[in-house]
């Protein structure tokens, strides 16, 4: 028969088995766990700082707290501040988060002044005040990385106004156009990412502090006093919305996911271009490597990871989004789990930005291997089409026929449209005349795109003075 402590002892080594793994402790371990934050919310320990010091001095200046203690406590932080930067912070997990961590030390420093710290907010406005400072200031990063990307680019233009390249629709050879005006479409992509970044900031300025846990406090703060001391362009105008809201970060992490994506199309041209197929680009070995068996291969190795990127950046975009979609009004420990996929994500997006502003200013070109390409697979027959509009006077549907048939003769020749004698034009409609050749090649059909945005050198060193001017500010 068996006894009670028997029973007791086998029912403790199914708990064991049921937790297993390295949750020996049972249920207190997995609950420790899972409610821990500090590996992640640990980034937020100076945002953390900051609003404690501007809560602590709004407190005394009400007369919420005395002076002393306000003096103590501020003396407390900055102290605390400091073993943060120089490393010597001791965090634990037992502790929770970033915020007990942190209150817990500056109690060991001055002692029971600390307690005081807290009065008239919670951690759930507190967290919510960290979160909106940290992505204010990613938000300012991630620009100023734009700004360094598109300096790049620009200089690139500069060099390659003049170069001749293919364009392509479909990735198929479509019209002759300007290397720098190609590398100039990345440039007014990359302005409007950092549009977005600055309509986030815009938006996420506003102080959750003094919200408290979800319904504000009895205590007579001065909520527009922290929120100026922070920097904030107001304090947030319902307690409910302050501590519950993360369309902020949802806000800033399209952001990202967007500028990834840019990001990532550019670092695939890097990677076609540099292939021996296009043979258009090379990179130094700053920005390739090797293969481990085949010693005549240099890899894109950077510019395929930057491709890459977007899959984990647009994945912590869709992380957040499933775990605030079904959230009722107001803090939920589910808002724990928003920190990790912001971070996550603008971490790769600095990288990436770093990685793509090297190999942009890296790149070196075969100009001759683009021109070549530049005037192969008919890619001038616009312009014969153009030319029949413009100096025989005939509707372009016309035109495009006429150009379709001249195509066509010169397929059947092995020759390009150019090499096509005045005859032969004149089988096709015979009123072509011989200045006919004086729009058919590469360069000719580039220099006439004239129009403003075109890819007409003259208009490419415009927008490249434009752009110098305009980023000159933003990365001096």
């Amino acid at each position: 028969m068996t006894g009670r402590d028997d029973s007791r002892d086998s029912r403790s080594q199914q708990a064991n088995a049921l937790w297993g793994g390295r949750f020996e402790a049972g249920p207190s371990a997995v609950m420790e766990a899972i409610n821990a934050s500090i590996d992640t919310d640990k980034r937020l320990a100076e945002q953390d700082i900051a609003g404690s010091i501007a809560h602590a001095e709004m407190l005394s200046a009400q007369g919420i707290i005395s002076s002393a203690d306000g003096a103590a406590i501020k003396r407390g932080l900055e102290q605390v501040r400091d073993e943060v930067r120089s490393g010597a912070m001791q965090w634990s997990k037992a502790l929770e988060d970033v915020h007990m961590n942190v209150e817990s030390r500056l109690k060991e420093i001055i002692g029971d002044p600390a307690g005081r710290l807290h009065t008239a907010r919670s951690r759930n406005d507190q967290v919510a005040t960290d979160f909106r400072l940290w992505m204010r200031e990613a938000c300012d990063r991630a620009d100023a990385a734009l700004a360094a990307y598109q300096a790049a680019l620009v200089e690139q233009a500069a060099k390659h106004a003049d170069t001749v390249m293919p364009g392509f629709t479909h990735l198929q050879t479509a019209q002759p156009i300007s290397l720098g005006h190609h590398l100039l479409c990345w440039v007014e992509a990359a302005e409007r990412d950092r549009g977005r970044f600055a309509d986030a900031k815009k938006r996420l300025n506003e102080s959750p502090l003094g919200a408290a846990a979800l319904a504000g406090t009895a205590f007579p703060i001065d909520r527009d006093r922290t929120a100026k001391a922070l920097g904030f362009n107001r304090a947030m105008g319902n307690s409910l919305d302050a501590v519950s809201s993360r369309d902020f970060a949802l806000e800033v992490l399209s952001a990202a996911a967007i500028t990834a994506t840019h990001l990532s199309r550019f670092a695939e041209e890097i990677v076609l271009w540099t292939s021996r197929r296009f043979g258009f680009a090379k990179l130094s070995d700053a920005w390739s490597t090797g293969s481990s068996i085949m010693p005549q291969k240099r890899n894109p190795d950077a510019a395929e990871l930057v491709r890459a990127k977007p899959g984990s950046i647009i994945g912590s975009l869709t992380q957040l989004l499933i775990v605030v979609k079904g959230l009722p009004l107001a803090y939920s420990k589910d808002l724990q789990e928003d920190k990790a996929p912001v971070f996550r994500a603008l971490d790769d997006l600095e990288l990436a930005l770093a990685a793509m502003t090297g190999m942009a200013g890296d790149l070196t070109f075969n100009t001759e291997a683009m021109t070549e390409a530049a005037g192969e697979a008919y890619s001038d027959a616009t312009d014969l089409a153009d030319y029949v509009v413009r100096e025989l006077g005939k509707p372009f549907r016309s035109a495009h026929h006429i150009a379709g048939t001249a195509v066509k003769l010169a397929e059947s020749k092995g020759v390009p449209l150019s090499g096509l004698t005045l005859d032969d034009f004149r089988s096709v409609d015979p009123d072509i005349r011989e200045d006919v050749f004086s729009v058919l090649s590469a360069r000719a059909s580039m220099e006439s795109r004239t129009s403003y945005g075109g890819t007409a050198p003259v208009r490419v060193k415009e927008q490249v003075a434009r752009w110098r001017a305009r980023l000159q500010g933003a990365t001096s």
